[in-house]
């Protein structure tokens, strides 16, 4: 039913437009019919069958209108083909140049206007120069005149029926968008019959008035109002009393009027789709970021959860462990005794885990607590220092401490703090001990406290850089002999952050790696 219901809509619209808005000659200064024709084919097309109906429909309704309106046969036939050219190569170009067909961004109605500038013009030539020939008059004047008034047509209709989505609808029948839509569309009108029928100075209210409507109701309200404004500048140069009237025919004001549709209030358009794109992606962004939020809080849960079930069970089996290596569960062989120590080994790397996958889960709920004071960084770096050296891997490594400067306490919590520079002491240990030692420098820079934790092992790519501090990301080593989890530094660098500091690195391959840290002095 579609097609018969376009196909009435198309006829009258050109037996009105003929009837009453001809203006250089036989050539209609504002062509709505197009508009609606090429609409509602991007809108409904299904295929090529769909297309042919829908053209014939078209077609016949054309000329039916022209025959209506009063034209000649032979005349009806010529704008029937025209007009017919011009609806088809606005659909062509379109799928072609503007395939999503998306007018609420910046590309897409770029792409669909561009089309609706083009379309015409090979109608325009030849409706033009058809009727020149056989009726006289300006040839120049009238293809102009076909042109615009056919381009503001389809870049106007076509892109109110494009942006008349099921979302926008359901929006405009909000009732108070629809008494905000009323009274800007109301204030638009008032202003230009003010400004160019009873001739006060305002006019230049308008492309104000046009930049609040863009803003509140976007592409759909936007392709309505210049509608309204193209209908009233048009109609009104037609009678007389157009934009522009000093010394002017009725064709010439009408020209000068579709100019200042196309020039001046135009690229208003382009700004609505602009800002209706703005607020999609602001919208899309915003869901994302609730998404993502839920699911971070959700995987915290289920880390806190899953620590709180290993820890219980670890405990036992440590406990068991260490009674069965000493003996207190019976007599036991030196075979025994070493299998009990592994035991008690492995199980304190997975309680380790589980207390270090508790703070990451706190840490990103928000439920760490620190209590920044002033902070003694050398005394604290020695402490550090003092327990490192107890460690396996520090056995071939020399741990060395340099602080430069007086002055270095920071604002900091002790406790997080000492944590934090034992796992980087740890991994240099660990990752670059084959360097054979280890420093660990405290200094001043500028309104800061730095700490330096450096290795002279293999350093780091620049690609396994950008992953360092990505939660279980051990960049490649999940196999090798050297234990870890790859949560320490994506909680040490939560844990910096909740100090008000920060933390990086800064490595090249085969030339070590120094870690630092850099948190607000005292």
């Amino acid at each position: 039913m579609l097609p018969v219901f376009t196909g009435i809509a198309v006829a009258v619209l050109v037996t009105l437009a003929v009837g009453y808005a001809r203006t250089s000659g036989l050539i209609v200064g504002l062509w709505a019919a197009g508009g609606v024709a090429v609409a509602v084919w991007l809108r409904t097309s299904r295929g090529q069958r769909h297309d042919l109906a829908l053209g014939a429909v078209l077609a016949v309704s054309i000329l039916v209108g022209e025959i209506v309106a009063g034209n000649p046969p032979g005349l009806s036939i010529l704008f029937t083909t025209t007009n017919m050219l011009e609806i088809v190569g606005a659909v062509l170009l379109a799928r072609r140049f503007a395939p999503t067909l998306n007018v609420a961004s910046l590309s897409g109605i770029v792409r669909f206007l561009a089309c609706a500038a083009v379309a015409p013009l090979p109608a325009a030539v030849l409706s033009a120069g058809a009727v020149t020939m056989i009726y006289g008059g300006d040839v120049t004047e009238a293809a102009q005149t076909w042109w615009f008034g056919h381009a503001l047509g389809i870049a106007l209709i076509g892109c109110l029926g494009l942006s008349l989505t099921r979302t926008t609808v359901m929006r405009f029948m909000r009732p108070a968008r629809a008494m905000e839509a009323l009274a800007l569309l109301g204030a638009l009108f008032l202003i230009y019959c003010l400004a160019f029928i009873v001739r006060l100075p305002i006019g230049v209210f308008i492309a104000p008035m046009l930049f609040a409507i863009a803003v509140r109701l976007g592409v759909a309200g936007m392709s309505f109002s210049l509608l309204m404004v193209a209908v009233l500048a048009i109609g009104s140069a037609m009678q007389g009393f157009g934009p522009y009237v000093q010394g002017l025919d009725a064709s010439e004001q009408v020209l000068r009027a579709q100019m200042l549709v196309l020039v001046g209030f135009m690229p208003v358009l382009i700004v609505a789709a602009l800002l209706e794109e703005r607020d999609r992606l602001a919208e899309r962004a915003r869901l994302g970021q609730m998404r993502a939020e839920k699911a971070s809080e959700a995987k915290s849960r289920l880390l806190a959860n899953v620590a709180h079930e290993i820890k219980s069970p670890v405990a036992g089996v440590i406990g068991i462990g260490e009674l069965w290596a000493k003996g207190q569960l019976g007599p036991v062989t030196s075979q025994q005794t070493e299998m009990a120590d592994m035991l008690v080994k492995t199980a304190r790397q997975v309680e380790a885990l589980a207390h270090d996958l508790l703070d990451v889960a706190r840490a990103e709920s928000g439920a760490v607590k620190v209590e920044l004071r002033p902070t003694d960084v050398p005394g604290l770096l020695e402490d550090v220092r003092r327990s490192a050296v107890l460690r396996p891997e520090a056995r071939t490594v020399a741990i060395e401490l340099v602080c430069e400067g007086d002055g270095l306490i920071a604002i900091a919590d002790s406790q997080r703090l000492m944590q934090v520079v034992s796992n980087l002491v740890t991994n240099a240990l660990k990752y670059g001990g084959s360097g054979g030692r280890v420093v660990m420098r405290a200094l001043r820079v500028d309104d800061s406290v730095r700490i330096e934790i450096t290795d002279f092992g293999p350093g780091l790519t620049p690609q396994k850089q950008a992953q360092l501090f990505e939660p279980f990301n051990r960049l490649g080593l999940e196999r090798s002999t050297i234990e870890g989890h790859g949560v320490g530094l994506a909680l040490a660098k939560r844990l910096v952050e909740l100090q008000g500091g920060s933390i990086g690195v800064t490595s090249a391959p085969d030339e070590g790696a120094t870690f630092w840290v850099t948190l607000p002095k005292a």
